[in-house]
């Protein structure tokens, strides 16, 4: 049975990589995507893409570390679709640095995306399912999460936060709301983030390990089977990683 069918899904990080891909498998299944980043460019063809496969959905330019944007985005959502269903919080930096190099910039950076952004995101759509009374948070968490590799000490620490607070979400609005969470666990994705890394050392050990990275849409294939359940049953954690990835 397709539990996906007329959802409304909100995916942020949209405009390419996981995000795009989730967008686009969800929408094959049915769902109604709404999807939010701030490349209105690759963000408008993602969309398209979308409406030429059949499926339907809006793009909306959000960057996530503004509270307000996030909590527009939700407005937004309610008033065109009549609720939010799902919220796919995918958008997400991961800059690799060594602490010798003391890259304080890239560990603000995520640290505004990674950890601001998905508290803002929640702000703005929990309160929606709270009223509802039903709905599915699935934070985008990594490997990075569980455990820690070289030169990701700041990486790794905001997904270590994501698995925090997605846990204490289950035990918490899960257990007594209802309000399904989830977590997706990647290994090294081939999205184009290791030509985001500033720090030269960073950057090199990025372009290695990116070597041995699987394709966005291995993710969107787990994203599907994790949100595609009744509400009766909640996917904790998926660790999807290559093959060759030794951590």
């Amino acid at each position: 049975m397709n539990y996906l069918e007329n959802k409304v899904v909100i995916v942020t990080g949209a405009s390419s990589g996981i995000g795009a891909a989730s967008a686009k498998a969800l929408a094959a299944q049915g769902a109604t995507i709404v999807a939010a980043a701030r490349d209105k460019a690759a963000l408008d063809q993602v969309v398209i893409d979308i409406r030429q496969a059949g499926g339907t959905a809006t793009a909306r330019v959000v960057d996530v570390t503004n509270a307000t944007d996030v909590h527009t985005l939700a407005d937004f959502t309610v008033a065109t679709h009549g609720s939010i269903d799902i919220l796919v919080n995918n958008a997400g930096l991961m800059l690799f640095s060594y602490w010798k190099d003391v890259a304080l910039d890239d560990w603000n950076r995520m640290i505004d995306t990674n950890i601001r952004g998905y508290l803002n995101t929640i702000s703005a759509v929990l309160p929606v399912m709270l009223r509802q009374k039903s709905g599915h948070i699935l934070n985008m968490d990594s490997v990075a999460g569980h455990q820690v590799g070289d030169g990701a000490g700041v990486y790794s620490a905001t997904k270590f936060f994501v698995q925090a607070i997605t846990e204490s979400m289950r035990k918490e609005i899960g257990v007594r709301e209802g309000i399904r969470a989830s977590t997706i666990s990647p290994g090294v994705i081939n999205t184009g983030w290791a030509d985001k890394v500033n720090d030269p050392t960073g950057k090199k050990a990025a372009k290695e390990l990116n070597a041995i990275a699987i394709d966005p849409d291995s993710i969107a294939d787990a994203v599907v089977y994790a949100l595609n359940h009744p509400e009766s049953v909640t996917v904790n954690d998926l660790i999807i990683s290559p093959t060759r990835q030794a951590w």
